[in-house]
């Protein structure tokens, strides 16, 4: 029994010696939710001067040390922070010790135990580390120094990362920690495995010796073994091995079936492992094709993507997992399929959600109008390729940004990258790419008639406040889904890059209107242009157009997917009717429902869903349509009105009600009271004053007033006909309106109105008046829950909807969705407000309500792109709306769905019932 324990204990220690992966100790916090305390020193600024503590990784502005700078601000701080940490590290014998940092913002000194570790570092956003092995005591405590200076002393990395169009900020933001390896070791791997199951290895090791070998095996991720392993010996011409293998139809990589594998690399003698890794990877293959476009495994792709900052407003740069996955699922839920790393490297974390999820990848070597100067560029992208190289959805490397190009390092990437990934420089021709940055419509059209570069830009669709991202983005869109040779695009950019000042009392900042510019706010607040993106971009493309009679249940469709055909999706349809306007629920009663049989759809084809609706489909008031992707996540529902507007409206009674009406009238004012409610019109303007109930006044007045046109009262009657009242108004001007109000005893108050205008106009319809303050929610029927523009009316689904009053102003506070602006194809709308709630019913197809002006911060008026025209009236019934533009183009060369509406002159109708009754 002894004999055999001992025998055990021989084994197991024989295994410690060989079997050795690489041991990692952390010394800093894994990430912004796990962080350890370190004593710290700030040079100037907030908290400077006192040894104190702060947390590791962080950035020091968020922890109240140092001061505030964006990137263009031209007198920069330049504190300096000291870091000490103590740390244990248990004997060591024959191991060699890293210390790695994952990020420090900027030049970077290391000291172990009084003496320095390597070269200052200088580099904000890349990987580095030193061999400690000699510096380290066993066994014992150990003291970390570190100084950070927040601007480098090498000019050209401020130019390249302190001046871009971002915060910069200082600290030790991503994690420190000890790599212990053996002697003998994997320094490191790079990975190309191909779609035709071609398989390469560069392995970096260290210290080999005759006798040894270096063996790899691929598995699949639960670590079953994928055909067999193969080696290379020891040699003595250096540390680099070079491994071929090759597998039969191995599972590709795409973003739309993220299938992975992993290689464990090994080093062996006879007695065993001396060291060991596992790296996962993807079998894939990426062709930039002239005049054809992008391929992915064969298959054309179009990149729908976004460009990403690596923040969160209490921390900065400093994140955590839980981010990166928020992060990818939003990108996803939108139907991106694409992220371009905007201006530098992300965290390693970040890449692997992109991984596993399924994003490709444009990865960033910062350089924001300005560049690395070659030596220190070169050392910057050995880190970053080196860092990042093994990311099967890193598709592209781009080499700076907006002429941030030194162009002396674009040969550099392939000396570290096995798969010779294409080196792009966004906004320029380069490289069979043609990423330029902004273009308005007329040049998306150039470029699709011309020119043989794969057309991609890394910047369009500025998102600038509330309508870049997603306005216009439909016509856009048409042209590069037609461009022969497209890539797809970027937006910019995924979040408002707003942080929480700690020296102002945590007030978010977005340094003016340079960083609120995100489809999604600093904590990722969806806007509205987010459900815009997600219609235009599902890859099941439906272009819905009204419901009429005759439909049959047929539904054109289009797969936009690479690699999914449509049977491997599911749809299922809704029939729905709509509670009422003062019923206490916003759900709809759900009358039918059903699913589609497989449908099969190749991608790039286009077929007919045929939905198998009741015959008695006609009599609800709407249909919805889902499509749910392989992995059962909603691409998008599209819904349609059945019923007319008029349908909605309150219901006549055939029995006739008893005369309840009363006219008075002084010099200036005509009062006609119906049902114990008081109508006060103006005599001298035809409008509308007020409202009086016994219970209160509602203070609607102004109107109806022709929005936009100058009209002048020409004649004001009124009469009692067949019981009813009507009270009449014709005005003249720059466009004639015709007012009609009929007055019914039991009935809604009844509006007709007509009225003809020629020329291009921001917007055509009636608007009144009520206060804002006394305002405090609205519920309708229309499409919702996000206002619209008139570029940018997808996205909204036909329903019932509420909101309660908010001034939100993208920049200060996101409160979604924003309260005022217009909202579209509205039925009818219930103004919630401290008098006494009215609701107004139109008979009118694609009436679109204005509900106030959008406040915009101080910094947006300076911006008139994103400052669209609006009526002087505060609550509108429209049939015409304002487009929005960008931060660098008008909406007037944004394309088709951004020109201003044309009236031609043909008169328009419209029906209106306004219902003040407590109990309609």
């Amino acid at each position: 029994m002894k004999k055999l324990s001992l025998s055990l204990l021989a084994a197991l220690m024989s295994f410690s010696a060989f079997s050795q992966q690489t041991i990692i100790k952390y010394l800093s916090g894994t990430d912004k939710d796990h962080t350890v305390n370190w004593d710290f020193y700030c040079t100037e600024g907030r908290k400077s001067g006192v040894w104190t503590k702060i947390a590791v990784p962080s950035n020091w502005e968020q922890q109240g040390f140092g001061a505030y700078n964006y990137g263009h601000d031209k007198i920069k701080n330049k504190e300096q922070g000291q870091y000490k940490h103590q740390f244990f590290i248990d004997q060591v014998n024959n191991k060699k010790v890293f210390i790695v940092f994952e990020g420090s913002m900027t030049d970077t000194k290391v000291m172990i135990n009084g003496k320095q570790a390597g070269p200052v570092h200088q580099g904000s956003f890349y990987a580095f580390k030193y061999d400690i092995t000699d510096l380290v005591k066993p066994n014992a405590q150990n003291l970390l120094e570190v100084t950070v200076d927040k601007q480098s002393a090498d000019a050209s990395v401020n130019k390249a990362e302190r001046s871009g169009d971002f915060w910069i900020f200082g600290g030790i933001y991503r994690p420190v920690y000890l790599e212990i390896v053996p002697q003998t070791f994997i320094e490191r791997v790079a990975v190309a495995a191909k779609a035709d199951g071609a398989f390469q290895l560069d392995v970096y090791a260290q210290n080999l010796k005759q006798g040894e070998e270096i063996e790899a095996q691929v598995q699949k991720l639960n670590g079953e073994d994928l055909g067999k392993p193969f080696t290379a010996k020891a040699s003595q011409s250096g540390d680099y091995y070079q491994l071929k293998s090759s597998f039969d139809k191995p599972q590709l990589w795409s973003a739309e079936f993220p299938n992975r594998y992993q290689v464990v690399v090994s080093i062996k003698n006879d007695k065993g492992i001396i060291h060991q890794i596992k790296q996962k990877f993807g079998f894939r293959t990426v062709e930039l094709r002239t005049k054809d476009g992008l391929y992915v495994n064969g298959a054309r792709v179009l990149m729908k993507g976004s460009n990403r900052h690596s923040f969160w407003p209490e921390t900065g740069r400093t994140l955590s997992h839980g981010v990166h996955v928020l992060d990818v699922q939003l990108m996803k839920d939108m139907n991106m399929n694409a992220v371009r790393m905007s201006h530098y490297p992300p965290d390693r974390d970040f890449l692997e959600v992109c991984d596993s999820l399924g994003l490709y990848v444009i990865d960033e070597l910062t350089g924001w109008q300005g560049n690395y100067d070659t030596e220190i560029g070169k050392k910057l992208v050995k880190e970053l390729v080196v860092h990042d190289v093994n990311h099967p959805s890193i598709l592209f490397w781009a080499n700076g940004n907006e002429g941030g190009f030194n162009r002396d390092l674009d040969n550099q990437y392939a000396l570290y990258d096995p798969q010779n990934r294409t080196v792009i420089h966004p906004w320029e021709k380069f490289n069979g790419t043609d990423t330029k940055h902004y273009p308005d419509y007329k040049g998306m059209e150039s470029r699709t008639a011309t020119g043989e570069e794969v057309f991609f830009p890394t910047e369009f669709m500025h998102a600038l406040y509330d309508g870049g991202a997603g306005a216009a983005l439909d016509d856009f869109w048409s042209q590069i889904v037609k461009h022969p040779h497209g890539g797809g695009g970027f937006i910019w950019a995924f979040l408002d890059e707003s942080i929480i000042r700690t020296d102002k009392n945590n007030i978010y900042d977005g340094d003016g209107n340079h960083a609120p510019d995100g489809i999604v706010g600093p904590h990722r607040e969806k806007e509205g242009s987010y459900y815009t993106i997600k219609e235009i971009w599902s890859p099941v493309y439906i272009n819905p157009q009204p419901i009429a009679a005759g439909f049959d249940g047929k539904i054109p469709v289009e797969n936009r997917y690479s690699f999914t055909n449509l049977n491997q999706c599911t749809f299922k349809w809704k029939l729905v009717k709509f509670p009422s306007a003062t019923a206490k629920t916003l759900e709809p009663t759900v009358i039918a429902t059903g699913a589609l049989k497989p449908f099969n759809l190749k991608p790039a084809e286009k077929g007919m869903l045929n939905l198998p609706l009741p015959a008695t489909w006609a009599k609800n008031d709407a249909l919805y349509l889902t499509a749910y992707s392989p992995d059962n996540k909603e691409i998008f529902t599209w819904s349609w009105a059945i019923a007319a507007p008029a349908a909605f409206a309150p219901k006549i009674s055939s029995v006739k009600a008893k005369p309840n009406i009363k006219l008075t009238q002084t010099d200036a004012t005509l009062s006609i009271n119906c049902d114990g409610i008081r109508y006060d019109f103006d005599k001298a303007t035809g409008y509308i004053q007020k409202v009086v109930k016994p219970n209160g006044t509602v203070s609607l007045s102004g109107g109806p007033v022709l929005a936009g046109v100058n009209t002048t009262l020409k004649s004001f009657a009124h009469q009692a006909v067949n019981g009813q009242y009507i009270v009449e108004a014709d005005y003249t001007g720059d466009a004639p309106l015709h007012v009609k109000w009929t007055f019914t005893s039991g009935q809604p108050v009844k509006l007709d109105y007509d009225y003809s205008q020629q020329g291009d106009v921001n917007f055509m319809g009636i608007t009144f008046n009520y206060p804002e303050e006394k305002v405090t929610g609205m519920k309708w029927l229309g499409r919702g829950p996000y206002r619209v523009w008139k570029n940018r009316l997808k996205g909204q689904q036909f329903g019932v909807w509420q909101k309660d009053y908010n001034n939100t102003i993208t920049g200060e506070s996101w409160k979604y969705p924003e309260f005022k602006g217009y909202h579209a194809e509205v039925n009818w709308v219930r103004i919630e407000n401290t008098e006494a709630p009215f609701t107004v019913y139109s008979a009118n197809k694609n009436t679109y309500l204005q509900m106030f002006k959008p406040a915009r911060e101080a910094a947006a008026l300076t911006n008139n792109n994103v400052e669209p025209a609006f009526p002087e009236g505060n609550i509108g019934f429209l049939n015409a709306i304002s487009p929005i533009g960008t931060k660098f183009q008008s909406a007037k060369v944004m394309g088709p769905e951004s020109e201003l509406s044309h009236a031609g002159g043909e008169k328009i109708k419209g029906t209106l019932w306004f219902d003040f009754r407590s109990k309609p």
